[in-house]
């Protein structure tokens, strides 16, 4: 009986067994990455950078249809000239970086719907921002599973300067040049793992495996090691257990695997030890934090 609830839908389905594979990549390499940015209070990054691939999609799109390549370097390009061009404004004018990437991210996500609009279909426009987590092929699972690889190895190169910076950037930048440099390679692993998600989940859905799974990590766990484990793990839970879900409802698997995510975060708020609603009511003992 729970072979056929749990595991059947994997064994007998081709499709379920390529999204649970690309989901679990995208769970593995984007949750981590999320756990970074809302330690560095860049939670709005991520959504902003979301929205920031779509015009760089929609000119793939436009040149070669719904094709993998294509779209997904044209995508990475044009998030890492968002990147880019909100610090480069932030730093040569009075905007600080938040209102420069809004600015940025505004005029990506309006450029890119109305340069799909060109050429394709509603259906093709739900495509890209929705994505379609059941359709992946062998070609989007090896690009996907290569982003977790790169991801995860540039998080244990980067592992030491990413947490001295989140802890205390000052220090960082008084004993050396890394700052910079760490920051930008952060936020190219933010955008080539956002530009994978795209291609699963849509521009819309992607920044929610990313975030998700980190916030309910947050308010569960006080140490950053523990918060990459368990954003993980949420990820990667949340992959399958919206899959199955929707395999047997009828529902988009996409939304519905973030709905679960965010399902997750909701247990999280309320019963997290680190920060919950139910701790942070539980009156506390002197000298207690």
């Amino acid at each position: 009986m729970l072979y056929d609830i749990l595991i059947a839908p994997f064994a007998d389905f081709a499709f379920m067994r390529r999204a649970l594979v690309g989901s679990i990549a995208l769970a593995l390499a984007g949750s981590p990455l999320g756990v970074f940015l809302i330690l560095r209070r860049m939670s709005l990054t991520g959504d902003a950078m979301s929205h920031a691939i779509l015009p760089g999609a929609a000119i793939g799109y436009l040149v070669a249809g719904l094709s993998l390549w294509p779209m997904t370097i044209a995508g990475l390009a044009a998030g890492l000239i968002v990147a880019v061009g909100s610090g480069v404004v932030a730093r040569a004018t009075i905007l600080r970086e938040d209102a420069s990437l809004a600015a940025f991210y505004l005029i990506s996500l309006a450029l890119g719907v109305t340069l799909i609009s060109l050429r394709g279909s509603n259906i093709d426009l739900l495509h890209v921002l929705f994505g379609s987590v059941l359709a992946l092929d062998d070609a989007t699972l090896i690009l996907l599973a290569g982003i977790a690889s790169l991801t995860l190895a540039g998080l244990a190169l980067l592992y030491r300067a990413l947490v001295i910076e989140t802890v205390d950037p000052g220090f960082l930048a008084s004993t050396g040049r890394a700052g910079g440099p760490t920051q930008m390679a952060f936020l190219g692993l933010v955008v080539l793992n956002l530009v994978g998600g795209f291609q699963a989940l849509g521009t819309l859905l992607a920044v929610g495996m990313m975030m998700l799974p980190a916030a309910s990590a947050r308010l569960i766990a006080r140490d950053i090691t523990s918060m990459l484990a368990i954003a993980a793990a949420f990820g990667i839970a949340s992959s399958y257990i919206g899959l199955v879900v929707s395999f047997y409802a009828s529902l988009p698997s996409g939304p519905f695997i973030i709905l679960v995510a965010g399902g997750f975060y909701v247990g999280a708020l309320v019963f997290g030890r680190a920060g919950g609603l139910l701790r942070n009511l539980k009156p506390k003992r002197h000298l207690e934090a």
